[in-house]
């Protein structure tokens, strides 16, 4: 099968979360299954310079947008035998600081970035001159627009456009714009209706992308019942629950090349469950790195994580409140909300040695802070998947999470199967019921028996492309049918 995966952000070339790293891995298993695989995505600032190996093709982007044309040139980079990343270069829509937005603010001109690069996903795949595309995978309300621009084309010209599949990854995120964006898609009017891209007056990239699109997935299987509800349909649960016959939740997997605890450049000292030495190096050694007291007694927690509503940093840092006063250390690495950085930054100075709050992204900080913390922390508002938390039982780091979305799909609690649990469940979004989680961890943690059973099961629990990219080729499958 002929797969073209089209999204706004790819690892290791561009990231801001999870959406990167899940499209990143797709495209490899996909190629490792055996199907022909391309991926296409912007050419931010940087990529270039830090991979040398990037090409020039004989491709020119020329698209519409209003009534200006705009012009890119497609640069691609081959990472084997069946897997290509093609890079859209437009330096004045991509060549900025940051992907979507600065200091919280997202770019004014997004309509026209995002538009244009959907444009430039539907002429790259119109104009292949190797045959066409099956599929036409795309991610989130970036791409929103490549399903009814693939209609579009082929009724405009009589082209046979491929099947369309829509991953949804945080249905929070819609890419609403004002009706004058319309007119960027120079889509005929009868699109713009509440049957199509028009959402209360607005442009909803996402919503046209879940009703044009031939098929519909979302990152985990609660996630895609919880989506149809009023609770996390974000006002789109009417949508959703038209097309629900086309909708399926597939868990995100992992890339265990890059988050393994063997051959990690990463980290100074290897370790597996049959040999957990290497954990207790690792936890001294972020110890120390830190500047907290390199104590093997003291449990240390974790999170990695935007600093923004949708991941409980409230809560959170309001059971830490009344936590740190417990014999404990916390790390946090992310960045967000200026007003949620200052509270972490500020509990930091009244725990010098117990909190650390370090702001930003820091990708080698992140592996040795899963390698060395004990416990981690993911009391999320909701969560479509989630990766942390899975990177955190390969890493033997216990998941503290809420049962939300893909959180309760990939963790076991005691209460669930006392044999098999992996990590620590809590249910109302409360720091009540975290700062109650937090002090079973604290239990568990003096219970080395318990803990070093949990730490089995949660680094022998397989998250894996393979199955999932076994339940994705079925919905191709179904999309072509």
């Amino acid at each position: 099968m002929k797969v073209l995966l089209a999204s706004s952000e790819v690892h290791p070339f561009s990231k801001t979360g999870g959406l990167a790293d899940m499209v990143g891995a797709l495209g490899k298993a996909l190629a490792a299954a055996g199907h022909e695989v391309a991926i296409i995505t912007p050419l931010y600032r940087g990529i270039r310079g830090r991979f040398s190996d990037l090409r020039p093709t004989d491709w020119t982007i020329n698209v519409p947008l209003g009534e200006t044309w705009v012009r890119a040139q497609v640069v691609a980079l081959s990472l084997g035998e069946r897997l290509t990343v093609y890079f859209v270069d437009h330096p004045g829509y991509f060549d900025r600081l940051a992907l979507y937005g600065e200091n919280n603010t997202d770019y004014p001109d997004n309509p026209q970035r995002f538009i244009f690069f959907s444009k430039a996903v539907v002429q790259f795949a119109h104009l292949q001159p190797d045959g066409p595309f099956d599929i036409v995978h795309v991610h989130d309300w970036q791409a929103g627009l490549v399903p009814a621009l693939l209609q579009w084309e082929g009724h405009r010209t009589g082209w046979r456009p491929p099947r369309s599949v829509l991953t949804i990854h945080n249905l929070a995120y819609q890419g609403r714009f004002a009706k004058s964006a319309f007119g960027l898609t120079n889509l005929p009017p009868d699109y713009f209706t509440p049957a199509g891209v028009e959402f209360y007056g607005d442009v909803n990239c996402l919503k046209a992308a879940i009703i044009f699109a031939d098929f519909l997935t979302t990152v985990s299987p609660r996630y895609a019942r919880e989506i149809c509800t009023e609770a996390y349909g974000c006002a789109l649960d009417p949508v959703l629950r038209a097309r629900q016959a086309k909708l399926v939740g597939i868990l995100n997997g992992v890339d265990y090349d890059e988050w393994n605890t063997h051959r990690n450049l990463h980290l100074r000292h290897e370790y597996s469950f049959r040999k957990m030495a290497g954990k207790a190096e690792n936890k001294r050694d972020l110890q120390r790195e830190l500047g907290l007291p390199m104590r093997a007694d003291v449990p240390l927690f974790a999170t990695i994580t935007r600093l923004a509503d949708q991941k409980g940093v409230d809560i959170l840092l309001a059971a830490l409140e009344e936590m740190l006063a417990t014999d404990m250390q916390f790390v946090l690495l992310g960045s967000g909300d200026p007003a949620i950085q200052r509270g972490y930054q500020t509990l930091a100075r009244r725990y010098p040695t117990k909190a650390i709050a370090r702001i930003g992204y820091d990708h080698a900080l992140s592996h040795r802070i899963e390698a060395g913390c004990d416990f981690f922390l993911m009391p999320s508002r909701f969560e479509p998947c989630g990766l942390n938390q899975m990177y955190s039982l390969r890493y033997g780091a216990i998941p503290i999470v809420r049962r939300t979305g893909g959180l309760d799909d990939s963790v076991v609690d005691l209460t669930e199967d006392e044999k098999h649990a992996d990590g620590i469940k809590f249910t109302e979004f409360t720091s009540r019921a975290l700062a109650t989680a937090i002090r079973k961890a604290l239990v568990l943690y003096a219970t080395k028996p318990l803990l070093d059973q949990m730490r089995h099961n949660a680094m022998t629990a397989d998250f894996s492309w393979s199955r999932t990219t076994e339940d994705y080729t079925r919905v191709y499958q179904r999309a072509l049918a």
